[in-house]
């Protein structure tokens, strides 16, 4: 959430931040509920004032044996007066508190205003494969290697779940593996295994609720989510903590299943694995001190783009535009890699840097070395997503022959195959 502090201060900054968003808060409206607050606050501490020197009037009268009755019966009005403020006020701070949590983030100042087509490319990398026979798409590819079974998918669960099979079971196991092995050994991220549902307040921590809560697959018998990335339960780890400065910047891995109804998506990409309701990630979620945060920003886009460049794939970065960020996301990159077989780009990879937003909605501190307690800022990246990281998988590595050849980097992992073939 904004800091109330920028709200009230930077209320220009704030309204052309919202702008920039199209978003619908009545900015104007919070502003007059917090003016609300404070001359709520100013008649109970006034009133409280009050009674306090009341209350040692009235023992000078009785010490003198005078009459104290007219103040005793003042200081019980008072008390019933700070009682009915006091309602008034916690009604005010809760819808205070209710608004503040659909605030989207504010962009950040390079952030291109506008929709996806303002999106801003920043670097395009990688050769693009050329081929001599007529490509075939990544569903088209794994029916016929076996390696993909959409129909029994759909059997057991419905439509837009994947079934994968031989060895495309395990090129999702190798590319889990390869990609926390390349993290944890050699960009320096601790490995998280944490749990794939969560709490109300973890996903509100993170930014998911209230807003996207339609988006989200929940038992509703505990009220726990199924989690849409490993940043929610990742980035909750230090929820209500103070870190200590020399400990920063925290740097975790995780790998987990992701889940997400898509809800009012269905008709868009809805062949193969374009967009599915089940996927596999490895997260990178990082913990920094404010001043290193946008280093840290490009650091994180760096170990994401890294493995892409490993798996030998044309790719490019694109700066997102302020309306198709996150609702949480100060500034967000994507990483697209050309599928040859479709023709287009597939953005696999989002690299958001969310300053304190998150922190403040997860009371997430940190001490620093004057003993000051302050907000740590937070950074999520997919590093990365494995459903169209394994489509463009298939057709950019596709033979004449329908074999698909194996990247190198994955071959220890694939116990040394070379090539997937038709069984």
């Amino acid at each position: 959430m904004l800091d109330m502090n920028v709200i009230r201060d930077e209320t220009d900054r704030v309204r052309q931040g919202l702008a920039a968003r199209e978003s619908k808060f009545n900015l104007d409206g919070f502003l007059a509920l917090d003016a609300k607050r404070r001359e709520l606050i100013g008649r109970v501490e006034a009133l409280k004032a009050e009674r306090n020197v009341n209350s040692k009037k009235v023992s000078e009268l009785k010490k003198r044996g005078e009459d104290a009755s007219a103040l005793i019966e003042r200081t019980k009005q008072i008390g019933g007066d700070i009682r009915a403020i006091d309602a008034e006020l916690a009604g005010v701070e809760t819808a205070i508190q209710e608004q503040l949590l659909t605030i989207p983030n504010l962009p950040a100042a390079d952030v291109p205003a506008g929709d996806a087509t303002h999106n801003r490319e920043v670097r395009h990398a990688g050769e693009r494969r050329t081929f001599d026979f007529a490509p075939k798409t990544h569903w088209e590819l794994g029916e016929t290697l076996d390696v993909l079974d959409f129909p029994r998918a759909t059997k057991i669960a419905e439509p837009h779940f994947a079934l994968y099979k031989r060895a495309g079971a395990r090129l999702v196991r190798a590319l889990v593996n390869f990609m926390l092995d390349l993290h944890t050994t050699k960009h320096g991220y601790v490995e998280i295994f944490p749990p794939f549902l969560v709490n109300r307040r973890a996903m509100t921590g993170t930014g998911q609720l209230p807003k996207f809560e339609e988006d989200m697959y929940k038992t509703s018998l505990d009220d726990l989510f199924l989690i849409p990335t490993a940043e929610v339960p990742v980035t909750n780890l230090h929820q209500d903590e103070i870190l200590n400065e020399g400990d920063l910047p925290i740097c975790y891995a995780a790998y987990t299943a992701c889940f997400r109804r898509e809800a009012g998506s269905y008709g868009k990409d809805t062949r193969g694995l374009m967009r599915v309701h089940q996927f596999d990630k490895v997260e990178l979620v990082k913990f920094v001190r404010p001043e290193t945060s946008w280093e840290e920003h490009e650091k994180l886009l760096a170990n994401a783009e890294r493995v892409v460049q490993m798996l030998g794939l044309e790719y490019r970065v694109l700066m997102l535009s302020s309306l198709d960020m996150s609702f949480a996301a100060a500034k967000c990159y994507d990483i697209e890699i050309w599928a040859g077989g479709l023709g287009r780009w597939l953005e696999t990879s989002s690299c958001s840097n969310f300053l304190d937003f998150q922190a403040r909605r997860a009371n997430i501190r940190f001490r620093d070395t004057d003993g000051k307690v302050k907000f740590v800022h937070t950074l999520n990246g997919s590093g990365v997503a494995l459903a169209r990281l394994i489509a463009v998988i298939l057709e950019n590595y596709q033979n004449a022959d329908g074999s698909v050849t194996v990247p190198e980097v994955l071959r220890p992992y694939m116990g040394g195959l070379e090539k997937m073939t038709k069984p």
